[in-house]
């Protein structure tokens, strides 16, 4: 009798983990579904790209075996099997990509969106505030600080001349509490107009390129008299009924996910 009640209560364990397991599943493909509805609506050639991203790899592993290993069925299956699971992984990664070209460009020039993609750059490595230090109450133009073993970074949008006189000003703040050290300043204008880049390229732009400089020890340093300048430019400037932090944009979108 004992026996049968330990069975029982192994069968449900296991028949629980599977239903864990077909539940992840089953979200995986909810959420590939979600992101490819998404991006085909901006993306009208997405499903030829997925299909042939799919269709080559799996046509290579069905014409394959004819030249490798003609009576092998068990090798030919295998092959085609691979094939799938290939072409099933690329059409991922290539749904992937292009999702984050869509984000991107649904974001570019909206208020804010820089923060956005700042906020998901926040790791061990690299610390964006969620708030400007400087924004323009008129224009909504606004300089975003961070930092990270290789520096500080301003991050600027809008306008390039009043974002540059901006980046300027700050600078010299910057300067002022870093007396007596060397950290870079990287000065990075994001927009669609001469001198600034993309915001698809700002990621790439902070993350490659730059050697680190600092020590861990002088990076908590720096942060926390980042963060006490911070507040006290929020206090002068942050003007009434903007949050750069809330832009109604996915982030799940935004990774890809």
């Amino acid at each position: 009798m004992a026996t049968d009640d330990s069975k029982t209560k192994d069968s449900k364990t296991n028949d629980g983990k599977d239903g864990k397991k077909r539940g992840r599943i089953r979200e995986t493909f909810t959420q590939i579904g979600r992101v490819y509805r998404y991006t085909r609506r901006v993306d009208s050639k997405l499903p030829w790209v997925m299909a042939l991203s799919f269709g080559i790899p799996v046509l290579i592993s069905v014409l394959l075996p004819l030249f490798l290993y003609r009576r092998s069925i068990v090798g030919w299956i295998l092959t085609v099997l691979t094939g799938i699971m290939i072409g099933f992984t690329v059409a991922v990664w290539m749904l992937t990509n292009r999702s984050n070209t869509a984000v991107y460009s649904e974001m570019e020039g909206k208020p804010g969106a820089t923060a956005m993609v700042l906020s998901n750059l926040n790791n061990k490595a690299y610390t964006f505030y969620d708030q400007p230090i400087w924004v323009d109450p008129r224009t909504k133009d606004m300089v975003l600080i961070g930092t990270s073993l290789s520096g500080i970074f301003l991050v600027g949008e809008g306008d390039y001349g009043r974002v540059q006189r901006a980046m300027d000003a700050q600078t010299k703040k910057i300067k002022r509490i870093t007396q007596g050290s060397a950290i870079p300043i990287y000065r990075i204008c994001v927009g669609t107009g001469p001198k600034q880049i993309p915001l698809k390229d700002l990621r790439k732009s902070i993350v490659r390129g730059h050697k680190m400089k600092l020590r861990q020890d002088e990076l908590t340093n720096l942060n926390n008299r980042i963060s006490t300048l911070q507040k006290r430019n929020n206090t002068m400037n942050m003007p009434q009924g903007i949050d750069p932090s809330r832009v109604h944009i996915s982030p799940r979108a935004l990774r890809g996910r």
